[in-house]
């Protein structure tokens, strides 16, 4: 058959997304791929200059997705089907151009770990993020902010004659256009992906791009690359360099041996063909090769520890296979951002696709021979050079303008070429994607004022703030109204000035006050050590919200009043549920609630943590009585009310919430709380009322409280 391109539906169970959370993401969110100066300073100089080169402080101006939870119904994905007679590529374009599946028509094998269902998890580096497939990994150190947005797609003539699909964005953390091209040629066994990232900018631009690949995982499954090093990071933050395959009594190339999560970014040598490949006990499985651009390799795997497999399930189903993580990316290692001059582009090619190799040279104990039969397969399904002779004949082909529109992304990428007057052949933002988030920004551009919220009044959702130098400078020259000061606040906090953010919030404030600038202004608190201050405003904001929809609290001489005001929006009782149950319905009043709950649980959430940690629990438990009942039942809101309870000195009501069993859907990779509250709560169970935590407690609570499976997540050695 002739390489095909169509659109079609794939049903999934899937939990969904939920809104945005309306708090603008001050905050880098826990991120555990960071290494400490120290550490740093041991690299080889190229590395280490690109680990300390423009990391980032937030996410801004993306938003942070954790409305999710875990209940899964049945639902439609758009989806793209790329086909020839011998592979057949599913794509994803309204989560992040996913590849979700890559099927190998002669063998009937699938090359890819394709997850049966779609269950966000706190992975991305703005929340929302899901496993399996092919993942297009641009922005920062981390997972995509985009792992669940969509993006643009259009049908697109092929170097061959045939046809791609293009897909491609408005990257917002780092204000770049990007575009990813996937191709089928004609009785081919690879897919052909082309990628391209551009700076339009009069200045130069951190760039990182990891493709990361997720592959089945089983007990004799081997990862192979060309290296005979590594460097390893553990979640202890520890990057080190170590030998490939064995390293400390253990072949660390099959992903089950090790018994921890650990990235290995393999050191490949200056002039070596770049390619990995994960191949099972019969030597099948997938290789990835590039053209030199994209030179960096890596394996990711979960372990055979407790904390892995529970991390396993929870992304997918219980009791189903396994994976682990293939990637290929810019740099050496994920620690690292590569410079883009201004003006210029970073493009390569990458090939997928089915790989079969003797078993008994593929597992035998000579590494070299190992690499070196896997290569030579390589060598003869997708030679080199036919790779870098596909590579330039894309190029002309990647300012080919688009077709068939298949998919729709952000208006976002449209408003930066409205205001920039960029010229961007291949990659169209058409003014037709300009939306409701766009329209006060756009209204900015062309007034040079902000659209002010109503007066007196503090809107359901504040909308999203930019950040850019570009829309400071409008927003600095906007009339002062509580709208524009508030979001020329948070421009000015992404640039570090942290005292003129302070001024601005404080001036939106005086001219509405709103729970928004009230909770910007206590993130300030926080950082410049005033956390009884922070805690003050934050219940104060939550007051507001709780008001909304209500007679507003009334005015109240001060933050000492807050807690009345939180009493005063409870109206002697917690608040009803409202009868919305989608939260993403498209009824402006369902979704005026979804906002208004999303708002209340964001800031429930921060309120709640922020007393806790100035010795306020009572504060902490009016604040948890206050909310909604939907908010108050999920796992993130049950864990808090346990942390709670035992601050007021009740662990045993505190353990009663465990033991009735609870999930935090938005738990942070990484994360140890549950953990944490866990032992903490033992230890006081056995040390009694008033008594200290000795050592003797501590290991008397691990041995008759033993953490239960369920909610055990470390990624590291206790």
């Amino acid at each position: 058959m002739a390489t095909s391109l169509r659109r079609t539906t794939l049903t999934l169970p899937t939990a969904p997304l939920g809104p945005e959370n309306p708090l603008p993401a001050l905050r880098l969110p826990r991120e555990v791929h960071r290494i400490d100066e120290p550490t740093r300073a041991t690299l080889p100089a190229d590395m280490a200059r690109q680990a300390a080169y423009e990391p980032l402080s937030s996410v801004l101006p993306v938003r942070l997705r954790d409305g999710y939870g875990r209940g899964r119904a049945a639902a439609g994905l758009d989806a793209l089907v790329l086909e020839n007679d011998r592979l057949r590529a599913t794509v994803l374009p309204g989560l992040g151009g996913r590849v979700h599946s890559l099927h190998h028509k002669p063998t009937g094998r699938e090359l890819l770990y394709r997850n049966p269902v779609l269950q966000p998890a706190d992975f991305g580096l703005s929340g929302a993020w899901f496993s399996g497939g092919i993942e297009w990994n641009i922005g920062a150190t981390g997972h995509t902010t985009l792992a669940c947005a969509p993006l643009h797609a259009a049908r697109v003539p092929a170097p061959d004659g045939g046809e791609m699909v293009r897909l491609w964005e408005w990257e917002r953390l780092r204000d770049l256009p990007f575009q990813v091209d996937l191709w089928l040629p004609e009785d081919s066994d690879f897919l052909y992906v082309g990628v391209r990232i551009r700076n339009p900018h009069h200045q130069p631009a951190p760039v990182y791009w990891w493709s990361n690949i997720a592959v089945p995982e089983a007990a004799g499954t081997r990862v192979l690359a060309p290296a005979d090093a590594a460097w390893h990071f553990g979640y202890s933050r520890t990057l080190r360099h170590v030998p490939v395959p064995e390293w400390d009594g253990t072949d660390r190339t099959y992903p089950l041996h090790g018994d921890y999560p650990a990235d290995y970014f393999y050191d490949l040598p200056a002039d070596a063909r770049p390619w990995i490949a994960s191949l099972d006990r019969e030597g099948h499985g997938l290789v990835q090769t590039s053209t030199d651009q994209l030179r960096g390799r890596k394996l990711f795997l979960w372990g055979a520890g407790p904390g892995g497999r529970r991390w396993q399930g929870w992304l997918t189903e219980p009791d189903t296979p396994g994976y682990a993580e293939i990637q290929a990316g810019l740099a050496r290692t994920q620690l690292e951002h590569v410079r883009l001059e201004a003006g210029e582009e970073f493009a390569w090619l990458e090939a997928y696709g089915p790989l079969a190799a003797d078993p008994a040279a593929v597992h035998g104990a000579d590494w070299a021979a190992a690499r070196r039969e896997v290569e030579a397969r390589l060598e003869s399904a997708a030679p080199r050079a036919a790779v870098a002779a596909a590579y330039a004949a894309w190029r002309p082909y990647a300012d080919a303008e688009p077709g068939e529109r298949l998919a729709t992304g952000s208006g976002w990428g449209a408003l930066e070429v409205e205001r920039g007057g960029y010229r961007l052949p291949g990659t169209p933002f058409h003014p037709d994607t300009l939306g409701e988030p766009q329209e006060p920004w756009r209204r900015l551009l062309r007034t040079g004022a902000f659209p002010a919220w109503a007066a007196g009044e503090s809107p359901a959702d504040p909308g999203c703030s930019l950040t850019a130098p570009a829309w400071r400078d409008l927003l600095e020259s906007a009339p002062a109204t509580a709208a524009a000061e508030y979001h020329l606040g948070v421009a000015q906090w992404h640039a570090g000035d942290r005292a003129q953010a302070t001024r601005s919030w404080e001036r939106s404030l005086r001219c509405t006050e709103t729970p928004w600038a009230l909770r910007c202004l206590a993130v300030a608190d926080t950082a410049a050590g005033h956390p009884a201050r922070a805690a003050d405003r934050l219940l104060r904001a939550v007051g507001l919200i709780l008001a909304e929809g209500r007679d507003r609290a009334p005015a109240l001489a001060g933050a000492q009043d807050a807690r009345a005001a939180v009493g005063h929006a409870l109206g002697g009782a917690a608040l009803a549920d409202p009868a919305v149950t989608d939260p993403v319905a498209t009824d402006p009043v369902a979704t005026e609630a979804a906002a208004t709950e999303a708002a209340e649980a964001a800031l429930g959430r921060e309120s709640v943590a922020a007393l806790l940690a100035v010795g306020r629990a009572e504060d902490a438990r009016t604040v948890l009585d206050a909310l909604r009942p939907a908010v108050r039942k999920r796992g993130r809101f049950r864990l808090l009310m346990a942390q709670v309870l035992l601050a007021q000195g009740d662990a045993v009501a505190a353990r009663a919430i465990f033991d009735g069993g609870f999930e935090v859907a938005d738990l942070r990779e990484g994360d140890e709380t549950l953990s944490d509250t866990w032992y903490a709560i033992a230890e006081r169970i056995v040390a009694g009322d008033g008594e200290p935590v000795t050592d003797d407690v501590r290991e008397r609570a691990r041995a008759e409280h033993p953490l239960p499976e369920r909610y055990e997540f470390r990624m590291r050695p206790a």
